[in-house]
């Protein structure tokens, strides 16, 4: 009986994270923690001037050796998931994003990756930041690791859905944070 406890309590405790584990962070927030008003979306109602809708910077390290590129999905959990920002075709020679990726479909940095058309309230290519003025949601980061170098199906018309879609089926494995706001 005594081995059986033994088996059953190594059994549930926490997994450690192994040393090579597909990770994402930032230097704005930490995991679940709040993310700055810079970061927020322009057109919540008010003039609040610290409200910048500038994308976080976000850095991964642990992806899978066998990646040939890399997306980033951002989803509100609390919003029926709807899809704030993506950005695809990010070459495997790059582990970050900076602050403030442009807002364009093919923005300068990082060289050669490609950005989906938010069709929303703001209405612009790449990120729109948290937009709940009068709740707090919960905000998913996810980077996807892909098994091809560039997502020829995605155009700049594709949809936010569809670019989803594409990414989870060539996603060769995922790290995520998330941040409210």
């Amino acid at each position: 009986m005594y081995a059986v406890l033994i088996a059953l309590s190594v059994g549930t405790a926490p997994a450690a994270a192994a040393p090579n584990a597909f990770v994402l962070s930032s230097s704005a927030f930490a995991n679940g923690g709040t993310i700055p008003k810079v970061h927020e979306c322009t057109s919540g109602g008010g003039n609040d001037p610290a409200k910048r809708n500038e994308s976080p910077p976000l850095t991964w390290t642990g992806a899978p050796a066998a990646a040939r590129s890399y997306a980033i999905v951002m989803r509100d959990l609390d919003n029926n998931n709807l899809i704030h920002w993506v950005i695809y075709d990010i070459p495997t020679t790059t582990t970050s994003l900076p602050q403030n990726v442009q807002h364009a479909y093919r923005p300068a940095v990082p060289a050669g990756s490609r950005q989906v058309y938010y069709r929303g309230s703001a209405s612009l290519y790449g990120y729109q930041g948290p937009c709940s003025p009068s709740t707090v949601n919960t905000y998913e980061f996810v980077v996807h690791a892909l098994n091809q170098t560039s997502l020829t199906t995605l155009t700049s018309s594709s949809s936010t859905q569809t670019a989803a879609r594409t990414i989870a089926a060539a996603s060769l494995g995922s790290a995520r944070i998330t941040g409210e706001s």
